[in-house]
């Protein structure tokens, strides 16, 4: 198609997988993996549905210049030699990220500085005025990516970053990121096919991005804006339009979504957040102790939680998680639980074997993200274990 072209997609550690499954559901083009971004290509209207609807990606980038430098001196020129009159006016506001992999060149913020020179002196030569610096909310986002000797220059099309979902007022301790959260319930394969549980909910995260799966809503509905918005290609009508489609796809769901914490401070958070994104109807959270809890239904459980890290709360952790795999073992049978932590010494006190691990990230904290399966049955055998003890 005439109207293509290519954009990047940046991601998690880990993630590029589902981000690229993701990308494939949607429809895009030349899916290529990389590390922490997925390559893609789409026209304007996929751009939007993209921010709309990726759960797993952090920004999609319009990548739209690429050169080799091999001094700050060629960066200014090659900056400076771009009409940036064509996407802004002197009046606009501007702010530029920079990502820096190179011998010859090791400061990004130097490297954004000097992006930004080369910007505002070409306005002041042209019209005697120069676009300021707005951190927060610019009219463009620029991004300078520079491997070793290229430069690669793009258009921030998200802004902040699209975690940042606008449901989320209220946050506990350690909030666990909302494209973290949604990339782990993708990663355990929720669809929303059964009842759900977390039993470690904090400020109601998991539970959130796990209704929006099942639903299959997108989860930058409630955002209140992207960059795009201020481009001066926007097309509000075509982002009505895209927005209206992917709307007619929402699904019912069928299933019990539930959330636990000993924490009364968190349940009011979580309340709060899961209100604000409309998904009331679907989860319901209580004060519970999981450790004194018992699975609710006969019926398949599907189980995703963040537990306390002790990075930031006072906890025993050997025994702690020692408690995690008693109370899976004796009260949740035909449960398939997952739980991510950096803890990986404390892995070892859980008694269950993990099915599976998954390397990751939690912010600058490298993680595992483990599977343990606890089948129908253990529960008797093990009151059979008791009574011969």
């Amino acid at each position: 198609m005439g109207n293509n072209f290519e954009m990047v997609a940046k991601t998690l550690f880990g993630f590029e997988p589902i981000l690229a499954k993701e990308l494939r559901a949607l429809g895009a083009m030349d899916i290529k993996e990389g590390t922490r971004n997925v390559r893609f290509s789409g026209d304007k209207g996929f751009m939007y549905k993209a921010n709309l609807c990726l759960r797993t990606a952090i920004k999609i980038l319009k990548p739209f210049k690429s050169f080799k430098i091999t001094s700050e001196e060629d960066l200014y020129r090659e900056v400076n030699n771009i009409a940036w009159e064509e996407f802004m006016e002197f009046t606009d506001t501007l702010a530029i990220d920079a990502t820096v992999h190179s011998e010859k060149f090791t400061h990004s913020k130097y490297i954004a500085q000097k992006t930004k020179d080369a910007i505002v002196d070409r306005f002041r030569e042209k019209f005697g005025q120069r676009p300021d610096v707005d951190l927060d909310f610019p009219t463009l986002r620029i991004n300078v990516h520079i491997e070793n000797e290229y430069c690669n220059l793009s258009l921030d099309s998200s802004g902040q970053s699209l975690h940042k979902r606008g449901y989320k007022t209220a946050t506990n301790i350690a909030p666990i990121n909302e494209v973290l959260a949604a990339g782990l319930l993708l990663l355990s394969g929720w669809e929303g096919q059964c009842d759900f549980l977390d039993p470690m909910c904090g400020s109601g995260t998991i539970l959130i991005e796990a209704a929006m799966i099942a639903s299959n809503i997108p989860p930058n509905l409630n955002r209140k804006e992207f960059a795009f918005e201020k481009w001066k290609d926007w097309d509000v009508d075509l982002f009505e339009q895209i927005e209206a489609s992917v709307l007619r796809k929402v699904k019912d769901f069928h299933f019990t979504i539930t959330g636990y914490d000993t924490a009364p401070s968190a349940i009011m958070k979580a309340t709060d957040n899961i209100e604000n994104a409309n998904l009331s109807e679907f989860i319901k959270v209580r004060q519970q102790d999981f450790f004194e809890s018992e699975k609710e239904r006969e019926r398949y459980l599907h189980m995703v939680f963040n537990p306390p890290y002790g990075e930031r709360l006072d906890i025993d952790m050997p025994v702690f998680y020692k408690r995690i795999g008693d109370t899976l073992k004796q009260n949740y049978p035909g449960t398939e639980a997952w739980f991510i932590t950096s803890n990986l010494e404390a892995i070892k006190h859980v008694g269950l074997r993990p099915s599976r691990k998954i390397k990751l990230f939690n912010g600058a904290l490298e993680s595992k993200f483990l599977k343990y399966e606890v089948y129908e049955g253990t529960k008797k055998l093990h009151k059979i274990k008791d009574l011969q003890d």
